[in-house]
């Protein structure tokens, strides 16, 4: 093989290509981008590492190793990786049926997937997945965080939480009589923080704000005045301020067989959410990015990041948005994220315990109703049905089921709606009599009319001839019944592309009209079209001369047949 790598394989991460005056030029930039993101991922990251049922230093450790590979071999500038609140949901439901274990060997897997994914360059096909489902399942994703942080929230006691949405709700109702006002005033005026500091500044993250806020209250309503019914993360989790160690994944076909499912649904959501994060941020920046380079740079992080018992990475919207408006403008904005992330935990990670739970659930409702899009949610029910049934299905599957059973079904149900939109708005007809040139545009012939000679149909076929099409085609054809023409032409002026479906459909029209004698003619077919005849060997069936470029030599074909026969 001559081609070499680089030709097979979409990989150009942006930080190899930093321009020669970049340290004069840039640094200082990125250097205070990357400070600042790296303060405003510190509560995030904690709050995504507990709701998704590992410890908070988990949290973090996925940040900034996740983070720093995103940045150093990714295709966007700006992006910033880490866990993000898309997962929760997934990654708790993996913990609650297999452990962390079985979490890990999920998200190796989706991290191969995404490799796969980048390698064969289908980067720009997954971002045509349909809005509805994207909304659906990210409203869906929103509401079930939402329903986490009630225990914590209203300082519930209960031992055991259950996966499943309606589950949980059933137990808060069944524990309500536990519920603290304490915990209840810390996380709302979490929220309200987190909501009016950008009133006083924008450049001052809120949740940052309201963890720091709350946490030296609790502190000091705990040490001084005796309150200590507020829960703090060291109340749960026991903080391990160290680097990360390796630690063994022990993978097993029986496993793997089973957590395969859960790991495709990582993968979608991961290229989803960072190549959505990254064109958001194209469109601010003015930038491009390598869609393949980022899935095989998610990929990559999601490999690595499971070993040192991290939870699923990917772009996040939020913090790549901070970077881009505090001056971030290449990837190592990024890198100097995951190390500020990494110095507090080595440095800052014991003040982490005093953090109370109830307000890292105020920043996660907030993280919720960011995410719910309600706005765009409502707008969208006023769309067709078809969408608004796979923006409906999707959301209540998320909601009630389970995340990869709603991607799943969502995307099922998309690729149907496509296929019969395709059969809508493809036609084909016969005619018999005359072809009106005038209303077609055609060039090629002075006449506007083109007279058909009797004993000859055309048929025209007008959009994709694909399995959906087939059908219709069949249905036309029987549609007329017993009667049979000397020769059939069918145009193909109008068909874009050939499926095998359609082909198998031609050579059956094909072994019917030489069985009944009626010659064949092919009009119009383009070279796309004709290279998949030609590599099926239906041009030698028909024979190469009966596949004509247009209607006028298909019609002149059709008179020269006539003529003959009639000798």
């Amino acid at each position: 093989m001559s081609m070499r790598i680089k030709d097979k394989i979409d990989f150009q991460p942006k930080l190899f290509g930093l321009p020669a005056n970049y340290l004069k030029e840039r640094f200082a930039g990125d250097l205070m981008a990357g400070i600042i993101v790296g303060i405003v991922a510190l509560p995030l990251a904690i709050a995504f590492g507990i709701a998704s049922g590992v410890s908070p230093e988990k949290g973090l450790i996925t940040a900034f190793i996740g983070g720093f590979i995103v940045s150093f071999l990714g295709g966007s500038n700006v992006q910033i990786g880490g866990p993000t609140g898309a997962f929760i949901v997934i990654v708790y439901g993996i913990i609650q049926d297999f452990g962390v274990g079985g979490l890990a060997i999920a998200t190796v897997m989706a991290g191969i997937m995404l490799v796969v994914m980048g390698a064969l360059r289908l980067g720009t096909i997954i971002r045509f997945i349909p809005y509805p489902i994207v909304v659906g399942f990210t409203s869906g994703i929103a509401l079930t965080i939402f329903t986490t942080q009630m225990k914590d929230l209203f300082g519930l006691h209960i031992e055991k939480m259950p996966a499943d949405f309606i589950s949980k709700w059933i137990v808060y109702a069944g524990h309500f009589h536990t519920f603290n006002l304490w915990p209840l005033l810390v996380g709302l005026l979490s929220v309200a923080i987190i909501v009016y500091t950008p009133r006083v500044s924008k450049r001052i993250p809120g949740s940052l704000v309201a963890i720091v806020v709350m946490t030296a209250l609790v502190y000091l309503l705990r040490r001084y005045i005796g309150i200590d019914s507020i829960q703090t993360i060291g109340d749960l989790f026991t903080i391990k301020a160290s680097l990360p160690q390796p630690e063994p994944i022990s993978f097993n076909m029986a496993t793997i067989n089973q957590l395969l499912p859960s790991a495709f649904t990582i993968a979608m959501l991961g290229a989803i959410e960072s190549l959505l994060s990254a064109t958001v941020a194209d469109g601010v920046t003015g930038d491009k990015h390598h869609s393949n380079t980022e899935l095989i740079a998610q990929g990559a992080a999601n490999i690595v990041v499971p070993i040192f018992g991290g939870i699923p990475v990917t772009g996040a919207i939020a913090r790549t948005m901070t970077n881009i408006n505090n001056g971030g403008r290449t990837p190592v904005a990024g890198l100097v994220h995951a190390v500020v992330l990494l110095l507090i935990l080595l440095f800052l990670g014991p003040l982490t315990r005093h953090i109370p739970m109830a307000c890292l659930a105020g920043v996660l409702i907030i993280v919720s109703y960011n995410m719910s899009e309600w706005r765009t949610f409502r707008s969208l029910l006023k769309n067709p049905k078809s969408d608004v049934s796979v923006l409906l299905v999707t959301f209540f599957l998320t909601v009630i089921f389970d995340l990869t059973i709603a991607i799943e079904i969502g995307l099922l149900i998309a690729m149907f709606l496509f296929m019969r939109r395709v059969m809508e708005t493809t036609s084909v007809s016969v005619t018999r009599d005359v072809i009106d040139l005038s209303h077609e545009g055609e060039t090629l012939h002075q006449d506007e009319k083109l007279v058909i000679p009797q004993g000859v149909e055309v048929y025209e076929i007008d959009g994709p001839f694909f399995f959906g099409i087939a059908n219709k085609f069949d249905g036309v054809m029987q549609s007329l019944g017993g009667h049979k023409p000397k020769v059939r032409i069918i145009r193909m002026r109008k068909v874009p592309f050939m499926d095998s479906t359609g082909l198998h459909n031609l050579e059956s029209l094909l072994r019917l009209s030489q069985a009944e004698n009626i010659h064949l003619i092919l009009s119009g077919v383009n070279q796309k079209v004709r290279g998949v005849l030609t590599r099926a060997g239906f041009d030698r069936k028909i024979g190469e001369d009966n596949i004509c470029s247009n209607i006028n030599e298909a019609l002149a074909k059709a008179s020269a047949h006539l003529h003959s026969a009639s000798l």
